[in-house]
């Protein structure tokens, strides 16, 4: 019984493995809880890697700054990820690199949104630890969510 439940864990700790070669390595855990499928449980990395802070991302207009779609969380959501993606592909990086993500909206209840709108910029990739925080306001008027991210390549 102990040889079955150590095999299961370990098969549930270890869901991701990427990129073994020259010294990165990095591992999406997983054990199994409620929270499978919507964010890991942890990340490891192991050096030499490249890391990748982006600034918080929202609805602002990236020629403008002015707010796009004010006050609608999943269309916020989705042109932030879409900033995301494009800001991680100019540094030679992809969604699939992400690390760790934080992200802050003013309404709660909005898991679910934000949930569905970040598996979705994911495209299939393992869930990443993720942070959800409910704020009172974010830095323009009219941003309703933010999301900021860490992304890990091989050198």
């Amino acid at each position: 019984m102990k040889r079955i439940l150590a095999t299961t864990f370990a098969l549930l700790t270890l869901t991701s493995l990427c990129r073994a070669e020259d010294g990165f390595e990095r591992k999406t855990v997983d054990y199994g809880n409620w929270n499978s499928g919507f964010f890991a449980d942890a990340t490891t990395v192991r050096t030499p890697a490249r890391f990748i802070y982006l600034s918080g991302q929202g609805s602002e207009d990236e020629k403008t700054g002015e707010i796009r779609y004010p006050g609608d969380i999943a269309a916020q959501c989705k042109y932030a990820w879409e900033k995301i993606e494009k800001s991680l592909k100019a540094q030679g990086a992809a969604v699939t690199d992400i690390v760790k993500a934080t992200t802050y909206v003013t309404q709660p209840g909005m898991a679910k949104v934000i949930g569905k709108c970040r598996a979705e910029a994911m495209k299939g990739a393992p869930a990443t630890p993720h942070t959800f925080l409910v704020v009172q306001g974010l830095a323009w008027p009219g941003m309703v969510m933010e999301v900021d991210v860490v992304a890990a390549v091989a050198p």
